[in-house]
């Protein structure tokens, strides 16, 4: 008997090495990231708070969120979610791009341009390729603003935020306006008599 596998189920737990495949662009190595998160329910008010993931870096001087190379196989969307599946073992809908920073490696006297998305977590994975290198936590925005190693990721987390405060902004004020209008079935009063 022979079972068939869903390949969208499946990861690799080895993840990719070397630099062939990486892009650059004007001399500098191109990264690509995700900010993973997602909203903690309060069970007393029924709220989401807001929590990110971040991940301990290999040498273990400080956490960060999931980025690395971004390779000429891969969109920069694909890239980025093969990147946090590879590093901080969560898979998950990834957003428009947050924006473009350019950086010099704290441990390598080269220039980078990096990119990250937003990640909404659907799945935390049991196992994957980092698992043994790397810690994963999630906590609040205010305590990863704190921890996170880099000033880049640290304005790439404040942008999403501002993205899903003006979101939900823009849905509580479409509510508000749907609202006041009435069903198409409504009786609506005759206006013509006055």
């Amino acid at each position: 008997m022979v079972a068939l596998v869903s390949q969208e189920n499946v990861v690799a737990l080895v993840s990719r090495t070397g630099r062939e495949l990486q892009r650059y662009r004007k001399g500098r190595r191109q990264v690509v990231g995700c900010i993973p998160y997602r909203y903690k329910i309060e069970e007393k008010s029924g709220l989401g708070e807001l929590e990110v993931l971040v991940i301990s870096s290999q040498k273990g001087k400080g956490m960060l969120f999931p980025k690395g190379g971004w390779e000429l196989d891969e969109s920069k969307k694909e890239a980025a979610l093969r990147e946090t599946i590879e590093e901080a073992g969560v898979r998950g809908i990834v957003g428009g791009k947050l924006g473009k920073w350019s950086f010099k490696s704290k441990t390598h006297d080269t220039f980078y341009e990096g990119y990250m998305f937003p990640l909404l977590v659907e799945e935390q994975l049991e196992f994957w390729p980092e698992q043994n290198v790397r810690q994963r936590t999630w906590m609040s925005v205010s305590e990863a603003r704190q921890v996170c190693q880099h000033w880049w990721m640290k304005e790439a987390l404040d942008r999403l935020v501002n993205r899903l405060t003006s979101q939900k902004l823009v849905g509580r004020q479409t509510n508000q306006v749907l609202s006041c209008i009435p069903p198409p079935h409504a009786q609506l009063p005759n206006l013509t008599h006055l």
